[in-house]
C-alpha cells in the first residue's frame, strides 16, 4: 500500500490525549505519515498554553498555527479555523482527516476535509454530549466519511442519522489504551511534579455550559461553595475556553491561597490519569467523569445539564448525579465510598490494535467520499 498522510486536527489538552495512541501507532508504521495541526485552546496562555505538550512528543510533522486568532465567539473562531486550515491542507494534500468528539476546532477540520474531497475520520462520534456540542458532534458525523465510535450504541445513532453502516467501525475509546497500560507516570513522581502537598483529594472539573451561560455564575457560586463546605483537599483543573470560562475561573479565585486547593490550567494528559486513578472522586461536569473514572473505579459525581443523556447510572456503578444545590453536592461527596467500581462501557484498552488493522487494509482507503443517506423504515 502507498504511504498515507493523515492529518490529525488538535485543539484541546482532551482530544489530544484522546488521540495519542493513534499518533503514536500511525507515526510507528512504514505504511503512514503523521500531520498534526494545532490551534485552537492549546494556542491559549491562560488554559496552560498546551501546544508545548504536543510539540514536546517529537512528531516531525507538527504545524502550530500560531497566527490564528481566538476570540470569544465559536463562530468567528470556526469560520477563522476553516480559512487557516484550508491553506495547510491544499499545501501538503494529507490522504485523510481525523477528527475528534464534538469542538469547533474538528467541526472546522471536518468542513476542510468534505470540501476537499478528502476522506475524514470522526472518532467518538454518535455520542450525546448536551448543549451545544451535541449538534457540533453530529454535524461532524454527517460530514465525515467513517465513524471510528466507542459504543454500539454509538453506532445505532450513526445508524439512525442514515450513516451507512459499512462506513462505521466500533473501536472503543483510545485513551483508554493508556489507561490500562503500564506506562502511566508514579504518584509520588506525579506529586514531585505538580507540587501537590496532600495524598488525599478530590478532583474538580466543571466546564460552562453555553446555553445556561445567564446562570453560570450562579451555578459555579453553589458549587465551589460545596467543595469549601466540604473540608477535603482537591485539585482543580480550568475548565474549557467555551463561553463562560471567564465566569468561572473568577469563581475559582475564591479558592486561591487556600492550602486545600491546588488550581491548575492545564495538567499533561498522562499525568491527569496518574492524579486520577489515585483520587478519592472526581466532581463537576466533565466527561473524564463519565468515562475515565470508570475505568480507574474512581467515584464521580455528576453536576448538572452539561452530561444529560450521556450514561445511565445503572451502567455507571462509580457515578452519581446532582443538580447544583449545596447540601446535595456534599452529601455526594460524603457517600463517595460506596460507589467505587469499575465499569467499560467505553472500551477494554484495544483501540489501537483495532483501529491499525481497520485502515491498514487497502480497501479502506477506497471508501467512497460522496456520500448517500439511508432511510430506514419508519
Amino acid at each position: 500500500m502507498e504511504k498515507k498522510k493523515v492529518l490529525f486536527i488538535t485543539g484541546t489538552r482532551a482530544d489530544y490525549g484522546k488521540m495519542k495512541p493513534l499518533m503514536r501507532a500511525l507515526d510507528l508504521s512504514p505504511l503512514f505519515s503523521v500531520y498534526i495541526f494545532v490551534c485552537g485552546m492549546h494556542l491559549l496562555e491562560t488554559f496552560g498554553s498546551t501546544y508545548e505538550e504536543v510539540r514536546k512528543d517529537g512528531y516531525e510533522n507538527i504545524y502550530i498555527a500560531y497566527g490564528l486568532s481566538q476570540t470569544q465567539s465559536a463562530s468567528v473562531n470556526l469560520g477563522n479555523t476553516i480559512s487557516y486550515l484550508s491553506g495547510y491542507v491544499e499545501n501538503i494534500k494529507p490522504n485523510m482527516i481525523l477528527v475528534h468528539g464534538d469542538r469547533t476546532d474538528a467541526l472546522a477540520g471536518a468542513v476542510v476535509g468534505a470540501f476537499h474531497n478528502i476522506l475524514v475520520g470522526h472518532v467518538e462520534g454518535g455520542e450525546l454530549s448536551g448543549t451545544i456540542d451535541e449538534s457540533i458532534r453530529h454535524a461532524i458525523s454527517k460530514f465525515a466519511h467513517v465513524h471510528f465510535v466507542c459504543t454500539e450504541e454509538a453506532r445505532e445513532r450513526l445508524i439512525q442519522m442514515g450513516e451507512e453502516e459499512k462506513r462505521i467501525y466500533i473501536i472503543g475509546s483510545p485513551d483508554i489504551d493508556i489507561m490500562m497500560g503500564s506506562g502511566l507516570p508514579m504518584f509520588n513522581e506525579t506529586r514531585k511534579r505538580y507540587e501537590i502537598p496532600f495524598e488525599s483529594y478530590g478532583i474538580l472539573m466543571y466546564h460552562p455550559v453555553t446555553t445556561e451561560y445567564e446562570v453560570i455564575g450562579e451555578k459555579i457560586g453553589i458549587v465551589v461553595d460545596a467543595v469549601l463546605k466540604s473540608g477535603k483537599n482537591y485539585i482543580v483543573v480550568y475548565p474549557n475556553n467555551d463561553l463562560g470560562s471567564e465566569i468561572i475561573l473568577n469563581e475559582y479565585k475564591r479558592l486561591e491561597n487556600n492550602k486545600r486547593f491546588r488550581i491548575f490550567p492545564s495538567l499533561r494528559f498522562e499525568y491527569f490519569l496518574t492524579l486520577l486513578k489515585n483520587a478519592d472522586f472526581i466532581i463537576g461536569n466533565s466527561s473524564a467523569g463519565i468515562r475515565e473514572s470508570g475505568v480507574f473505579g474512581v467515584p464521580a459525581i455528576d453536576i448538572g445539564t452539561r452530561q444529560n443523556g450521556r450514561y445511565l447510572l445503572c451502567e455507571n456503578p462509580n457515578l452519581q448525579h446532582v443538580d447544583e444545590d449545596v447540601d446535595n453536592i456534599l452529601d455526594a461527596i460524603f457517600a463517595t465510598s460506596n460507589y467505587r467500581s469499575s465499569s467499560f462501557v467505553f472500551g477494554k484498552g484495544n483501540s489501537t490494535e483495532i483501529f491499525m488493522k481497520i485502515i491498514s487494509q487497502s480497501d479502506f482507503w477506497t471508501t467512497e467520499i460522496q456520500k448517500c443517506f439511508v432511510d430506514r423504515d419508519m
